[in-house]
Order: C-alpha cells, then sequence, then structure tokens
C-alpha cells in the first residue's frame, strides 16, 4: 500500500484519547475520558489526541509534528490511541519534511 500525505493526515485525524499536561510533574500524560484526569491536569489543558498533534502555523496551515506523535508513542499504548500504519510510516521517514495543511471541519 502507498502511503501518501492524505492518509497520514487521516489517520492522525483517527487518534483516541485526551493529552494533558500533568502540572506537577511538566509531562504530557493521555487518558481515554476527559473525566480521569483529576486534579493534575486543568480542565481547559485537556486535549483531543486528534488535535494534540496538530500545532498551529502561520495563517491557517497546521503542522503535524513529529515530536508530539513521539510523546504518544512513548505512552507504549498504540492499539488504544488507534496509532496505525501511515503514521508509523510518518515516523519513520525523517528525509521528508513534517506535513503542513490547511484543517477545517466538514460536517457530515
Amino acid at each position: 500500500m502507498r502511503i501518501t500525505s492524505e492518509l497520514i493526515c487521516q489517520a492522525a485525524d483517527q487518534l483516541n484519547g485526551f493529552v494533558g499536561l500533568n502540572r506537577k510533574t511538566g509531562h504530557y500524560i493521555v487518558r481515554f475520558s476527559e473525566d480521569a484526569f483529576g486534579m493534575d491536569v486543568a480542565d481547559d489543558g485537556i486535549i483531543p489526541v486528534s488535535e494534540f498533534v496538530w500545532a498551529p502555523g502561520p495563517g491557517p496551515v497546521m503542522t503535524l509534528k513529529r515530536e508530539l506523535i513521539q510523546l504518544l508513542l512513548d505512552q507504549n499504548i498504540d492499539d488504544r490511541i488507534n496509532i496505525t500504519e501511515p503514521l508509523r510510516v510518518y515516523m519513520q521517514r525523517r528525509d521528508v519534511p513534517q506535513i503542513a495543511a490547511v484543517r477545517s471541519l466538514v460536517r457530515g
């Protein structure tokens, strides 16, 4: 199967769970319910994983950040987060620049 930037972006948008910055340790943690963070993460600091991996760029462009995906990979819960082959290929291909895309909400 040929991995395209479109497939990589789709895989990033299908990630599961939530990420929050633990105020005590200064590390990002992943949970699968917004309620599971307790007092260690501020409510306004809880981000869906599928949004966490995208960083704002100039104007409407966002960048799919490898270092943020790596934070998720380091948690060793790939199946629960739904890290799929296109994201693994993206992480292995350091010779390819990070993906920059204009993202928009599509209502179904």
